[in-house]
């Protein structure tokens, strides 16, 4: 199995928002959009491209628009992937490098933005700097508990906030305002990718969880004016992980100070002056398991983007970093109830990058 490489630049998420605000006819962009007065840009967290097309018998009005599969960013995260698809930016230029990270010598968890009890989070703006949606102030139909959360404000600032606590109310706020002539209306549900981390893929949760946001997706559709289009994209797809799948860091702990990212996507920052010995150590245990990278490696080939990396969001990616090949992912000892979780994501595997770019015009 070959990892996917992200399309930067080309059909790729960090390329979405840019490419609908400017009007650009790009041939991956779905043909509604071309034709609309405005464009609804729902982001329905985890639907991977492969699941769409699994199970396209559920998702009948989803199944039918027009369109087809992105890469979405390294790693294949909500935190990273969003903040690409806000900003326009890859991970390595906006500096949101996974779900959590090493800044200033502690690791936040992005998307609670909290570090140990210890110390303070930091500043969104210190750790993340670009406005949302080129500066524009686009509305953003979320849910209303995000308002204030330090990612919100690292990923979505600038944006006009309008809060949802029910998926009745997602539709009527987008109708609102799309129908108040706003030429982009950006909107997330996260239903998808929690029943996916709950459940896994196989389970009949995650099934009903399809028909339910297919039929949200329809009631969507139908409610928008005409030549408004209703454009459906995501962060990341799954991978389940059997509970036999997780692997134990036990083997290389004492070459490490601190591991972030996630369980398929696992930064390991070495003990100083440790990086190449935690390299070949790794190497040998992981190889069969995951591909492994040196954190110049990951870099210099551009998996998190073309541009050249500066120093502080070098630092946040760990100096050896394992991207889980198989249905595997790496524990890390200070957060076990990750291991919870079925459904996962954060690597290289075409499950996990290739995201839906699908669109229709609205009154079907």
């Amino acid at each position: 199995m070959e990892p996917v490489r992200p399309a930067y630049g080309g059909a790729s998420l960090e390329r979405v928002v840019p490419t609908l605000l400017a009007g650009a006819g790009e041939p991956w962009v779905p043909a509604p959009v071309r034709d609309a007065t405005g464009v609804v840009l729902l982001v329905l967290d985890g639907l991977g491209w492969r699941t769409l097309e699994r199970h396209r018998d559920a998702l009948g009005t989803l199944g039918a628009f027009a369109g087809g599969p992105i890469t979405t960013v390294v790693p294949s995260t909500t935190a990273a992937a969003l903040t690409s698809l806000t900003t326009g930016l890859a991970p390595g230029e906006h500096g949101v490098v996974g779900f959590r990270m090493r800044v200033d010598g502690t690791v936040l968890n992005v998307l609670r933005w909290q570090v140990p009890a210890s110390r303070s989070a930091p500043d969104p703006f210190v750790v993340q700097r670009r406005a949302a949606f080129g500066g524009r102030p686009v509305p953003v139909v979320t849910k209303a508990e995000f308002a204030t959360t330090g990612f919100t404000a690292a990923h979505l600032r600038g944006g006009r906030f309008v809060g949802w606590r029910s998926p009745s109310t997602l539709v009527h706020h987008c109708v609102a305002l799309a129908r108040a002539g706003e030429p982009l209306v950006y909107a997330y549900y996260p239903g998808i990718d929690t029943v996916a981390h709950e459940f896994g893929l196989a389970h009949p949760a995650f099934r009903a969880e399809l028909c339910f946001v297919d039929d949200l997706v329809g009631r969507l559709l139908a409610e928008l004016p005409a030549r408004v289009a209703l454009v459906v994209t995501s962060d990341h797809g799954h991978v389940e992980v059997p509970p036999d799948g997780w692997r134990s860091l036990d083997p290389v702990a004492g070459l490490c100070a601190a591991r972030a990212g996630e369980g398929r996507f696992r930064y390991l920052h070495a003990v100083r002056g440790a990086a190449p010995d935690l390299a070949d150590a790794a190497a040998a245990h992981y190889g069969a398991d995951a591909w492994v990278f040196t954190r110049e490696r990951l870099l210099d080939e551009g998996w998190l983007g073309p541009a050249p990396v500066r120093p502080a969001v070098r630092r946040r990616v760990g100096d050896v970093v394992l991207a889980a090949r198989g249905p595997v992912a790496f524990l890390d000892p200070d957060l076990p109830a990750e291991a919870d979780l079925v459904g996962m994501h954060g690597s290289l595997t075409e499950a996990e990058m290739l995201v839906p770019l699908v669109a229709a015009l609205g009154g079907t």
